[in-house]
Formats: C-alpha cells, sequence, structure tokens
C-alpha cells in the first residue's frame, strides 16, 4: 500500500513538472551548464528575473582619424533607425514597407537604395553582398564626394560588378559594450558620458542597445533612441570580477543579428584589461563577428595600466580591423570623449556598396574583400572596410 502511494506520488509530481515547464515558469530562471555559453541576456530586476532571448548558442551568429600614439581613428559604418524597447523583445529584421520582404540576415544582403516617406527601406537582393566602407585621403581626411565609378571591389582577388551604391547618413543598429570589471570602478563616470555623446552625435534614428559585462554579460537596456533610458542601462554597475570581453562581443554580435531591425550593425566596445573569463577565443570571436552581416567594431582600450597591454591591444586591433572599425588606445580617460564624437563621425561618412559576388554565397567558404577608390584630386586613397566574411549564416568549424 505504502508503494503504490509513492508510485501516485511520483506521477503526480511529474504531471506538475510537465505543466509548470509547459506554462514557462521554469523558463524564468534559465540554468547554464560550466562549459556552456550563456544562451540568453538576462538581468534580475525588481527580484525577478526578466529575460531578453538571445539565439540559442552564439554559434548561431555567423572586419579623418587614424590612431596613432593617443586617440585616432580612420572610418565608419553608417547609422540605425531607433525604437524604445527596454524589456519587450524587438521584432526581428529590418524596417520594411508593406510588401517588401524580410529574410533571413545570413542568406542574402539588402539594398539600402530605396526610402518611403523619408524612412529607409531595405530590400532584399539576392546573392548580393553588402559593405560600408570609410575613405581617407593622404592627409588622413574622410573623402564624401567619390562616385560609384571611382570604386572597384575585389573578392578572392577577383574584380566584381556594384549593383548598388550609396552615400547617406543612413541610421545603424548599435550596441555599446562596456566594461564593468572591478578595474573599471573609477572610470566608468566618464565612460558613459562618452557613450552618451557618441549616441547624441549619431543620426537621430539610429536604435542603441547597452550590454555591460564583467566576467558575465548583461543586456541592461535593449534597442532604444532614448536618452535616459541608454543612461540608466550605463548606470547599472557593478564593478567587479574579470573580463569575459570575446563572450560579450560575441554574444552581442548574436542579438544584432537577430533583433536588430535595421540592416547596418556597429558595435562599440570599451574596456581597460585583457580578457581573462572568456569561454571564447579571440580566434573563434574574430571568426563569427565576420559572418555574413556582422557589425563593425570601434573599440576603446584604456591599458595604461594594463599588465599584459600588447595583449589586450592585439584583441581589441583584430576585432576591429577585420570588421571594417578601428582600435584606439587613448594616453588620457579625458579622450574617450573625443573618441567618442570622432566613431559617431565616421559612422556617418561610409559609403554603402553592393555587389553579386561571381562565386555564389551557397558554396560557403570564406570570402576575402578588398576596395579600391581614386580621385584625380585627391591623391592615394585608402579605403576601409571589412577584410572579409563567411559566406552563409556561419563559419565552418575549424575555419582558420
Amino acid at each position: 500500500m505504502r508503494r503504490r502511494n509513492n508510485v501516485a506520488r511520483l506521477f503526480f509530481f511529474l504531471l506538475t513538472t510537465l505543466f509548470l515547464a509547459g506554462a514557462g515558469f521554469l523558463n524564468a530562471f534559465p540554468l547554464h551548464g560550466p562549459q556552456e555559453l550563456k544562451p540568453i541576456f538576462f538581468r534580475a530586476l525588481n527580484g525577478t528575473a526578466k529575460a531578453v532571448p538571445y539565439p540559442n548558442s552564439i554559434y548561431e551568429t555567423s572586419s579623418d582619424l587614424q590612431a596613432q600614439g593617443g586617440a585616432t581613428v580612420q572610418s565608419a559604418a553608417p547609422a540605425a533607425s531607433s525604437q524604445s524597447a527596454a524589456t519587450a523583445k524587438p521584432q526581428s529584421g529590418p524596417q520594411s514597407a508593406p510588401g517588401a520582404s524580410l529574410g533571413v540576415p545570413g542568406n542574402s544582403a539588402q539594398n539600402p537604395d530605396s526610402s518611403d516617406n523619408g524612412i529607409f527601406v531595405f530590400r532584399k537582393e539576392v546573392e548580393e553582398v553588402v559593405l560600408h566602407a570609410t575613405v581617407i585621403d593622404d592627409k588622413q581626411h574622410i573623402v564624401t564626394n567619390l562616385d560609384k565609378d571611382d570604386f572597384s571591389v575585389f573578392e578572392d582577388g577577383h574584380p566584381q560588378t556594384i549593383t548598388s551604391f550609396r552615400h547617406e547618413d543612413i541610421p545603424v543598429a548599435m550596441c555599446i559594450v562596456v566594461d564593468n570589471s572591478g578595474s573599471m570602478r573609477e572610470k566608468r563616470q566618464k565612460v558613459n558620458a562618452a557613450a552618451l555623446n557618441l549616441v547624441r552625435s549619431s543620426n537621430p534614428d539610429d536604435e542603441v542597445c547597452i550590454v555591460n559585462f564583467n566576467d558575465e554579460y548583461y543586456l541592461d537596456q535593449d534597442f532604444t533612441s532614448n536618452i535616459k533610458k541608454l543612461k540608466e542601462g550605463l548606470e547599472r554597475i557593478e564593478a567587479r570580477g574579470g573580463t569575459a570581453l570575446y563572450d560579450a562581443v560575441t554574444a552581442t554580435a548574436g542579438h544584432l543579428k537577430t533583433d536588430a531591425k535595421l540592416e547596418k550593425k556597429v558595435i562599440f566596445v570599451v574596456t581597460d584589461g585583457e580578457d581573462n573569463e572568456s569561454q571564447e577565443t579571440l580566434e573563434k570571436a574574430v571568426q563569427r563577428l565576420q559572418g555574413e552581416g556582422g557589425p563593425t567594431v570601434y573599440s576603446i582600450g584604456i591599458l595604461e595600466k594594463e599588465e599584459h597591454p600588447k595583449h589586450a591591444k592585439r584583441a581589441l586591433q583584430l576585432m576591429s580591423e577585420r570588421t571594417g572599425g578601428i582600435a584606439f588606445f587613448p594616453q588620457t580617460l579625458d579622450e574617450v570623449d573625443a573618441i567618442s564624437r570622432a566613431v559617431a563621425h565616421d559612422i556617418r561618412s561610409q559609403y554603402t556598396i553592393g555587389y553579386k559576388p561571381t562565386t555564389p554565397k551557397t558554396q560557403g567558404g570564406y570570402r576575402q574583400v578588398k576596395v579600391d577608390a581614386r580621385s584625380h584630386s585627391r591623391g592615394k586613397l585608402t579605403v576601409r572596410t571589412k577584410s572579409g566574411y563567411y559566406a552563409g549564416t556561419e563559419p565552418a568549424a575549424g575555419a582558420q
């Protein structure tokens, strides 16, 4: 008799567990194994765990200023439209007019050549690759008066035919990723002010999110253009723990890929040290950032007291240069604000160039990209854009 009661109780317990799981109760308390990368951003707010979904794994996500000595820049990626969303998950896919197709970001690039009542509408072009490029002359001035015929695009050394071209201040989806480790405690006030000035200097239609990280990473404000909400997200400071830079940046790239409405994507990251907590490696993180449709990374390394500055500097340079951004290494914290404004200018001065690759993207693999520009009146020109991309949704395992 006692045995039958125990069986009945066990059966009742199993039914109750299944019911609670189906109702989503257990999902409010996500668990992460020690060897897993966190499948969501979350922040415990007001005593409840409010989760903002992000891909099941970061492996679902698929390089007039130039840095010299102190703070400097080269070029950028255009800006983005805005959306107010503190906790609600935004709908994925770019904003589109009725009838415009909304495909999977990794499968085909978008053609930003159309607009509707002043709002940019991105429409899919089958097989098109979209590049965001900044042009600089030999005096390190950004060049903004070139035409389509002034550019040449090469993929794996082969010339490509440009199928779309524009040079306008197009809104971007941007995530500001800030180091929240213990060593950043005294720096956050100036860093936060600089981050807000970056937003103020950017396109008013940008959509911006805030990610704070130490040995973990948190989406403290989802995409919005509301300065007050962004300020509140930056002020959620828990300066403690280590630095999981690679995990935070790669996870942020995944969030941009799945949740940003705008086609152009940027990550602006500020840190003061070398990664010492990530489960992701630097090489793998760079590969994920170079997935098709991946973001441009701008980074600031405040490394004056860093124990291993060469390692930290190399990491930021790789993530930025491979995605078409630039890494800054200011001598003092006071330079950070000027850098943030320079980044905003860089982002708003970029050309958007589309081409249909001669090798179909369905063949997959890594593609090396080079863009040249010429001008009879400006002398030698340098073009900064991504150094390459992985065709398809993500790089193959073990890709180099």
